[in-house]
């Protein structure tokens, strides 16, 4: 069943393609339109996060969900900048690797039931790539300083993008590393070999038989 939080995430997928075609269609205001959704579908990032932790509704799913719709509402966005000649491809081509490489270490995470938390510094690599992308899509040609501004926005997301993931590796690196050292909890049904009998220790089960008293030795007697 899909939770309230799951909800609003997935809503903020399924309005990336209308983002997109409202960006690149000729109608009218479709370029004031598609800010318009890209701002909704950014912004209910914050607004499924404050639900799942209100309402106690953290799910293993919304964890993978969440951080997944983020880079697919980012990653097309600049895709689309790209075609449009407002962004260079390499600047795409570096976020664009940082986010599914982060998503595929992600997934092996999850596989070995290691759950990797998003770090502050994720979270503002986040929010400079949303105004970054922002500051992109709306013409601000007669904003003064407008090539300034815009070259301080791409290059922080840059760094901040690159830094993040140095960040999530490393600590991916720790997370494994010790979940791979944990040995599974064995029964004592499954530490005893087949076909042996059961160890009897002191005290539990059968009373041990008590031992023949043993003579003394020659150098043990005591000449009374």
């Amino acid at each position: 069943m899909i939770n309230a939080p799951n909800a609003v995430t997935i809503a903020r997928i399924l309005l990336i393609p209308v983002f997109l075609a409202l960006l690149f269609s000729h109608v009218a205001y479709g370029d004031v339109l598609a800010v318009a959704v890209f701002v909704v579908a950014a912004g209910s990032d914050t607004l499924d996060g404050y639900l799942a932790r209100s309402r106690n509704r953290v799910t293993a799913a919304g964890m993978f969900l969440d951080p997944l719709a983020d880079k697919l509402l980012i990653s097309s966005a600049l895709i689309a900048l790209v075609s449009l000649h407002r962004l260079e491809a390499w600047v795409a081509m570096v976020i664009i690797g940082r986010e599914f490489a982060v998503s595929g270490l992600r997934l092996v995470a999850v596989a070995q039931g290691v759950s990797i938390p998003a770090s502050r510094l994720g979270k503002l690599k986040t929010s400079s790539q949303t105004l970054a992308v922002l500051f992109l899509l709306v013409r601000h040609t007669s904003l003064p300083h407008y090539v300034l501004i815009e070259q301080i926005l791409i290059y922080s997301a840059v760094a901040l993008t690159l830094a993040s993931g140095i960040e999530y590796f490393a600590n991916a690196r720790g997370l494994l590393s010790r979940a791979g050292r944990q040995e599974p909890v064995r029964t004592p049904s499954e530490r005893q070999p087949a076909g042996s009998e059961p160890e009897q220790r002191p005290g539990r089960g059968a009373p041990q038989a008590e031992s023949a008293p043993r003579e003394p030795s020659d150098d043990q007697k005591v000449v009374r």
